[in-house]
């Protein structure tokens, strides 16, 4: 299994890895993200920058007192980091950790706790992306119009690949998201916005596809 960055991880703010799964998250820390409620509240933060707990709440149809225990949670693990200046003793803002997050590492997949932790949180990603990608087909013309609209891409594509291939391509993919970062001086993933700016989210899928014969 490759591995999977949440669409927030900004692999320009750090040196260049040497393995894939340098930063990859261990076990403890997996088995302490597999949880929905957290793994909801990372997808928030990723998607639209930093939240607090009552924002959160509020988002996610949930109580302060919840969000704010999971919160506790994840910043345990060193997943997400308080806001530096924002906020107040009472009411603190919280943001994805620097770097973004990496799962699927050979190691966790070795042992049950860690293959089931990576299943669910990989689900759980993968239904975001899909309930964000259904929301900017339903209603992304009538609240951004067509300009917005016509700047977005939505592709498919398939390739007949090796292995070797189709793990090139994805590092490929992955050099090119920094190159335009640094082109575009967007390595803060959670600044303020300028002028004509929106949050994005780039969706980016390549895997050998499975026959229904084959299951």
């Amino acid at each position: 299994m490759a591995p999977e960055e949440t669409p927030d991880a900004t692999p320009a703010q750090t040196p260049a890895r040497s393995h894939p799964y340098d930063n990859a998250l261990s076990l403890e820390a997996l088995r302490g993200l597999a949880h929905p409620m957290r793994i909801q509240i990372m997808n928030e933060l990723s998607d639209f920058g930093p939240l607090t707990a009552s924002g959160l709440a509020e988002r996610l149809g949930e109580s302060s007192g919840a969000t704010s225990y999971h919160l506790r949670q994840l910043a345990k693990h060193n997943l997400i980091v308080e806001e530096e200046g924002k906020g107040s003793a009472r009411e603190r803002w919280w943001k994805m950790a620097p770097g973004g997050v990496t799962i699927g590492s050979p190691e966790t997949l070795a042992t049950p706790a860690g293959r089931e932790a990576t299943e669910l949180i990989s689900r759980e990603w993968a239904q975001n992306n899909e309930r964000r990608l259904n929301a900017f087909l339903r209603y992304g013309l009538d609240v951004l119009g067509t300009e917005w609209s016509e700047a977005s891409t939505l592709s498919t594509a398939h390739l007949q690949l090796n292995q070797e291939q189709l793990a090139e391509f994805g590092r490929e993919y992955h050099l090119l998201g920094e190159r335009l970062r640094a082109k575009w001086g967007k390595t803060e993933g959670d600044r303020e916005l300028a002028p004509g700016e929106r949050r994005v989210q780039v969706q980016f899928n390549a895997f050998p596809l499975i026959d229904g014969n084959e299951q």
